[in-house]
């Protein structure tokens, strides 16, 4: 079986996950606040200031997990791409290494937030049953 070709659009395509999931979790949160906003008893000033500040967020949050939901969209449309020629002078420049290894450092913070927010989470899901 013949090795399929690396292209930047068939990179772009994959990584097209970490928008979409980043959207799906916004998405996610947004319900969890919506939801929390229809328990409030809008009786006192907190309350409402408090219903008023989950009323932003959840709209924020759901306008970006849109967004995000687009923009994987668009990169998964580019997987046909065609290559463009590249200068490999400038792909071998250290700031094309720092801008990798500062993604590579954003991940690695995003998957220990994660990590930490779902075991929170999970222990907060065991304690509705």
């Amino acid at each position: 079986m013949e090795e399929e070709e690396w292209t930047c659009g068939k990179g772009l395509a994959a990584n097209a996950a970490l928008p979409r999931t980043i959207g799906r979790v916004l998405a996610g949160l947004a319900n969890v606040l919506d939801n929390h906003m229809q328990a409030l008893v809008l009786t006192s000033d907190e309350s409402r200031a408090e219903y008023g500040a989950y009323e932003r967020l959840v709209g924020e949050h759901r306008a970006l997990a849109s967004q995000l939901a687009a923009t994987a969209d668009a990169m998964e449309g580019y997987r046909n791409l065609p290559d463009g020629v590249h200068d490999d002078a400038a792909m071998a420049e250290p700031a094309a290494r720092e801008a990798f290894e500062s993604l590579v450092r954003a991940e690695e913070e995003l998957l220990g937030l994660l990590q930490q927010s779902s075991t929170e989470h999970r222990a907060m899901l065991s304690e509705w049953s």
